[in-house]
Order: structure tokens, then sequence, then C-alpha cells
């Protein structure tokens, strides 16, 4: 993984999935090479990297991802990887974080909107939707009409 100064840290999860699974330039991870990738699962030390991006706790990323904290806590220490769907739901959780900066110009401004409640998400914060498909789905679609300057 590339080397920044604190102030142009950037950890690029698909990035780093897809150098760690054989796949050398990122602008070709298309939706197949994400497939493999989960299908490969993504290790633990890969999430934690993601993880840390976001003010979320242990427990947060357990209910994210449909595991027990218990569980979430045995991969962290066996270094197990994630199962196909886990390893999906990563993936989206991270393509959601590039697309928020992208969007918000920041990953501060991104997160701010991601803790805050959304009149334009029925008075919902953005992270309680992150346990679904769904949920994230609708996050890109919001991303998407912000960025376009739609905004209820």
């Amino acid at each position: 993984m590339k080397k920044y100064k604190t102030s142009e840290y950037k950890t690029d999860l698909v990035q780093e999935a897809a150098v760690a699974y054989g796949y050398q330039n990122f602008d070709d991870v298309g939706i197949f090479r994400l497939m493999d990738i989960s299908q490969k699962g993504i290790s633990f030390k890969i999430f934690d990297n993601l993880a840390k991006k976001f003010p979320f706790t242990m427990q947060d990323w357990a209910d994210f991802l449909h595991i027990s904290g218990k569980t979430l806590s045995r991969y962290q220490k066996e270094e197990k990887s994630f199962d196909i769907l886990q390893s999906e739901k990563i993936l989206q959780i991270e393509m959601l974080y590039q697309r928020g900066e992208e969007v918000f110009g920041s990953s501060d401004n991104f997160l701010i909107w991601l803790q805050s409640e959304n009149v334009a998400l029925g008075k919902t914060k953005p992270q309680d939707l992150l346990g679904s498909v769904f949920g994230i789905s609708l996050l890109m679609d919001e991303l998407t009409r912000i960025e376009h300057g739609v905004l209820a």
C-alpha cells in the first residue's frame, strides 16, 4: 500500500484487497473481480484498515455484519477471513466511503453526514442503514442526489 503524509493519508480497502488477491490495477477491478475478492474472503487485517476510518465501535461493525461481537473478536484473534456475505458488505461500505469522500470533498465531512439525522432519509442517521444492502444502496443514491443538488 502506498504511504502518504498524514495530511494525505488515504486507505483504499478495495485497492488493498485487489492487490492482496492478485489484481494489480485498481482501475480494472470491476464487478467480477469484486465478486472474486468477496468469494476468497476479506481478511481481518484488511477489514481493520477500513474500520479505523470510521468512528464506529467493534460492536457497531458486528451489528452491520450481522455477527456477534464475540465472533468478531475471534476473527481478530485468529486472523480469520470473513465469509462471502460479510466480505461483500465490507466492500460495499468501503465503496460508500469512497463515494462519500468524493461528494463531500473530505472524509471528515462525509463522516459528519453519516452520523447526522437526515430528513431525506426519514430523520434517520445514514449510519443506521449500514446493516442492510438495501440501506447502503439507498445511501449511494442519496449521495448522487446530493452531488447533483437534489437535497430532498
